[in-house]
């Protein structure tokens, strides 16, 4: 382990620690009728900063990783001779717009092939944009990704089951109730973005094009995809599990397919006040115990913040672990969490935490690669670099997430 995993990791335990200090005062000082602001400010801080520790562990973790497998590849450290011809002539087109690419050059940049043609980004360049997405879009990295090739993804849905019947040995047989099979679809969708610069620096800069755009694409479209996957409307964009669904209060047994189970709260805006930690029992244990494998929640930071504060009731030990250990996620009642950001703000009737198994609930659909046109026309003296990427996303089963509604009922 390095010495900066370690340092990163004590810190984490400390900021722990004075959290559950500063808690374990703010409960005295309420019970003898003290103003709490003073506890509340520091609760929010030392929030902030053990979620910035747990992503930053996590990042020096994966850093670590990528190091040791790097240098344990054969030939590791050596000189791989500058960028491949065929990114340097992407970034020669990029600079100055020049179209000398051979058919190959152009096939061999593309990420995949499409009729309508453009410059596409190269692959290696396209790989590292992907990457990151992956890394910082906290819904991608938890749902289903796969690729297409056509504009929708339909699959079929086996929820239901066949009858059966008890009979004697001479008695007459009736006809029982075939199964019936369902069907879900995903559209996908396109969005975009359009950093510029002025003609003059790509002429005379010796910045890197390439990591530029890579850093303008992966902000763009990482900030619209989570937005999406979280709470989108399915119009022109990816249908979200907390904003794109109805919910409604009944079991997997009487719901309705294509409806999302809400457990409520108990409290309008906010956790019931008594034993709020047991509402989080319900959602766990309304999910079916073959779903719980590979289950996590999914919240953003001041909701995590009072569930950081909620003890169990009999031990009354806390229901969030930190991961204290490199690679190892934050745990509340023992399964592990994921923040993000896009979720609901909490307010009555908000559905602003989320319990499931993502991997088998939310499917993502990725549609051709990045696609980057060139654009020296419409504004003088600026190129625009127009950047496409078609995606889908939507709720595929729906007994395997489960929502909290912040409602009386």
């Amino acid at each position: 382990m390095s010495a900066e995993i370690q340092r990163t990791i004590e810190e984490l335990g400390r900021s722990w620690e004075q959290f559950k200090a500063n808690n374990e005062d703010q409960i005295k000082a309420v019970s003898k009728g003290v103003s709490a602001s003073v506890y509340e400010e520091k609760a929010a801080k030392l929030n902030d900063r053990i979620s910035e520790l747990q992503t930053l562990l996590d990042q020096q973790q994966k850093n670590f990783d990528e190091a040791i497998a790097k240098f344990s590849r054969p030939g590791a450290g050596e000189e791989k001779g500058g960028r491949s011809e065929h990114e340097k002539a992407f970034l020669g087109w990029m600079r100055k717009g020049e179209g000398k690419l051979s058919a190959d050059e152009v096939k061999a940049m593309s990420v995949s092939s499409d009729p309508d043609g453009g410059y596409l980004v190269p692959v290696d360049m396209s790989g590292r944009i992907i990457a990151k997405l992956y890394e910082t879009s906290p819904i991608r990295a938890i749902a289903s990704v796969d690729s297409t090739s056509s504009d929708a993804v339909e699959g079929l849905v086996d929820n239901d089951e066949v009858t059966t019947g008890w009979v004697g040995e001479t008695a007459t047989r009736s006809e029982t109730d075939t199964a019936e099979l369902g069907k879900w679809r995903i559209e996908v969708h396109e969005q975009y973005a359009e950093p510029r610069i002025t003609q003059k620096l790509l002429d005379d800069s010796a910045i890197d094009v390439g990591s530029w755009l890579e850093r303008k694409i992966v902000d763009k479209l990482t900030r619209t995809e989570n937005a999406a996957f979280v709470t989108g409307n399915g119009i022109g964009k990816p249908r979200g599990f907390a904003g794109g669904y109805s919910t409604a209060a009944t079991g997997d047994g009487s719901r309705a397919w294509g409806v999302l189970e809400h457990i409520a709260s108990g409290a309008s805006g906010d956790f019931t006040g008594t034993n709020p930690a047991d509402k989080l029992l319900d959602m766990v244990y309304a999910l079916k115990s073959g779903y719980r494998t590979g289950a996590r929640w999914v919240t953003k930071r001041t909701v995590m913040l009072k569930i950081r504060k909620f003890k169990e009731a009999t031990t009354n030990a806390y229901i969030w672990q930190p991961g204290l250990t490199a690679g190892q996620p934050a745990l509340i009642l023992g399964f592990p969490t994921t923040e993000a950001e896009d979720m609901p703000a909490l307010a009555g009737d908000s559905l602003s935490l989320a319990f499931g198994n993502f991997g088998v609930g939310y499917q993502i659909y990725d549609r051709l690669g990045i696609r980057v046109l060139r654009d020296n026309l419409t504004t003088k003296g600026y190129v625009k670099f127009y950047a496409t990427k078609r995606v889908g996303g939507g709720v595929v089963n729906f007994e395997a997430i489960k929502l909290m509604k912040f409602a009386n009922s």
